[in-house]
C-alpha cells in the first residue's frame, strides 16, 4: 500500500479525534491566551500523544481494554485529578485579577510540564483515543504501514497543538479586562466537571465489575 495514503489516513483519524473539546485542548487553550510557556505545553502534548499512539499501535490497547482493574484506577485518578482542577479554575475566577496574575506567575516551566501530565495521563478519553481507537485502526496495517499511520495520526496532535497553543496567544489582547478571565475560568471549571462527572460514573461501573 501507498504509504503516502496510509499517512494522510493516520493525520485524518488522529485529526478527527484530537480536536474534541476536552481538558487537555482547555488547558492548552487557557495557556496558550495567558501566553505562558506555550512552546513548552504543545511540546509536552504532542509527545505524549505519538506515545500513546504508537504504544496502542504496539498492542498496549489490547492490555488496557482488557483489564477492569487498570480502567477502575485510571478512572477515578481522573476523575479526581479533573475535580480539584475545576475547582481550582472557579477559585480563580472569584478572586480578583491581581491575585490570580499573581498566582500565574509562580508557576514554571516544570509545573506546567506536570500539569500536562496529569490532565493527559490520568483522563482516560484520551487512551480511549489514542490507545484503543487509533491503535485499533493502525494495527490493522501490515509493518511498517502501520508506522505510517502513526505518523500521520501524530501528525495532526502536533499541528492541532501548535495552532491551538499560539492561535490563543493571538487572542490574549481580548483578555485585558478581568470579566474576560472570569467567564474563561468559569468556563474552563464546567469543561473539567462534566469531564469528572463522566468519569465518576465510569469508575463506577468499572467499580461493580471488579
Amino acid at each position: 500500500m501507498d504509504f503516502v495514503t496510509v499517512f494522510l489516513k493516520g493525520f485524518m483519524t488522529g485529526g478527527s479525534l484530537i480536536v474534541a473539546i476536552g481538558a487537555q485542548n482547555a488547558f492548552v487553550l487557557t495557556q496558550g491566551v495567558r501566553r505562558q510557556y506555550i512552546g513548552t505545553i504543545a511540546v509536552t502534548c504532542t509527545l505524549l500523544d505519538m506515545g500513546l499512539i504508537f504504544s496502542g499501535i504496539t498492542g498496549l490497547g489490547v492490555l488496557i481494554s482488557s483489564n477492569q482493574r487498570l480502567l477502575l484506577i485510571a478512572s477515578a485518578g481522573g476523575a479526581l485529578f479533573l475535580t480539584v482542577y475545576g475547582a481550582r479554575s472557579l477559585r480563580t475566577a472569584m478572586t480578583s485579577q491581581q491575585m490570580k496574575r499573581s498566582e500565574i506567575s509562580l508557576q514554571s516551566h516544570s509545573g506546567a510540564i506536570a500539569v500536562t501530565l496529569g490532565l493527559s495521563l490520568l483522563n482516560p478519553h484520551v487512551y480511549l483515543d489514542t490507545v484503543l481507537l487509533i491503535g485499533s485502526i493502525g494495527g490493522q496495517f501490515e509493518t511498517p504501514a502501520r508506522y505510517w499511520f502513526g505518523f500521520g495520526a501524530a501528525s495532526a496532535s502536533a499541528v492541532w497543538f501548535f495552532m491551538l497553543a499560539y492561535g490563543a496567544a493571538r487572542l490574549s489582547p481580548l483578555f485585558s479586562q478581568p470579566i474576560a478571565w472570569k467567564v474563561l475560568d468559569v468556563v474552563i471549571a464546567a469543561v473539567m466537571w462534566s469531564i469528572a462527572g463522566t468519569l465518576w460514573y465510569q469508575a463506577w461501573l468499572y467499580f461493580q465489575q471488579v
